[in-house]
């Protein structure tokens, strides 16, 4: 009686089983004909155009300070402010020239009076002209009157150069641009008194409103980079601008053992001196494990992918980025070649989801 029914038990057991197992594939296939299309792409080696990024600061091509540069004068006006492009010889601030003015008059009244009286010294000194050894006149009257006329005239021209020495100073009570430009500095407001020593300049200008990035770039690359080579900067709000390298430093830093790339870029609002960019530099090509961009979610855990398994579900694999270009960025660490990832990161996916992969066209 017990061995008719262990056998009957058994093979109850395994019909459900058999059973269970059909039901949950039957789950399992409706799952995957409901869930959604998405694109995918394979984690592979990828030529990276632009494969070097190096960073720095924006900053003038050449920028001049302005210093008053007479000393104890009280600033009655200022012309300018920060961010207005100005002109060579354009005024940038008035001092109170009142008393400059005041003994300008009074040289001036000097000068004339010196002048008359060197007319009147020569007048004198032609009267006796060619009375020498005439014995009309001692020698010695005649000498006194040329030297008086030669007296007269040294003078005024010493009043003469007083008059353009207050007139110098009259000149500089104007503060004037030196060349044309962009303020990107202002210090100094009405009331204030003019001082050279110690003080912060009033005035910064960039000569020509040029902006320009210093980069620093590691020394193994220096000896790649060429003078006019194409580069993409990125500036802190996401736009790019296309820049050339102007200048690449023959020093390299002791301590960083990194040095300067100087990267000439078009005159913009926003290309702001002292702002923070990044550069590519185009002529780069270098081949490394990576994928797009859009493949590359950031959040508050740090940049990963979306890892498609053999079971068509994803997972979420932490990255380190590297080197961006041409669309593709560098995976330093993260899945292995070969593996597939969500194409766009932004996808509504969360881990654990099943999905139907379309490869990319």
């Amino acid at each position: 009686m017990i061995r008719g029914v262990l056998p009957t038990t058994l093979l109850l057991a395994l019909a459900a089983a058999g059973a269970l197992a059909g039901c949950e594939k039957k789950v399992a296939e409706s799952a995957r004909e409901q869930a959604r299309s998405v694109t995918v792409v394979t984690v592979e080696p990828r030529e990276i155009q632009g494969g070097l990024v190096a960073s720095g600061s924006l900053m003038p091509r050449e920028d001049t300070a302005i210093f008053p540069q007479i000393t104890g004068y009280r600033v009655v006006e200022v012309l300018v402010d920060e961010g207005t492009t100005v002109r060579a010889g354009q005024p940038l601030a008035r001092l109170d020239d009142t008393l400059l003015r005041a003994q300008l008059d009074q040289q001036v009244a000097l000068a004339r009076q010196e002048n008359v009286a060197a007319q009147r010294a020569d007048a004198e000194a032609a009267r006796v002209k060619g009375l020498d050894t005439r014995g009309i006149l001692a020698q010695e009257q005649i000498d006194v009157r040329r030297y008086a006329a030669a007296s007269a005239h040294a003078q005024a021209a010493a009043q003469a150069a007083a008059v353009h020495d207050v007139e110098t100073r009259e000149a500089l009570m104007t503060l004037r641009s030196p060349y044309d430009g962009l303020v990107i500095e202002r210090n100094v407001r009405p009331g204030d008194m003019s001082a050279t020593a110690g003080a912060n300049p009033w005035f910064r200008i960039a000569k020509l409103s040029q902006v320009e990035l210093a980069a620093d770039v590691g020394e193994e690359s220096l000896d790649k980079m060429k003078v006019g080579a194409p580069v993409q900067v990125t500036l802190a709000d996401g736009a790019k601008v296309q820049g050339r390298v102007r200048l690449v430093s023959p020093r390299v830093d002791a301590t960083t053992k990194l040095g300067r790339v100087k990267i000439a870029l078009p005159v913009r609002s926003d290309i702001r001196s002292g702002g923070f960019a990044s550069a590519a530099f185009l002529g780069f090509t270098r081949s490394a494990l990576s994928v797009p961009e859009t493949a590359v979610r950031y959040d508050a855990n740090g940049a990963a992918v979306m890892v498609v398994g053999p079971d068509d579900r994803v997972t979420r694999v932490p990255v380190t980025t590297g080197q961006r270009g041409g669309g593709y960025v560098e995976l330093v660490t993260g899945p292995p070649a070969g593996t597939r990832v969500v194409e766009k990161a932004g996808a509504m996916l969360v881990p654990g989801d099943v999905i139907r992969p379309a490869s990319s066209t």
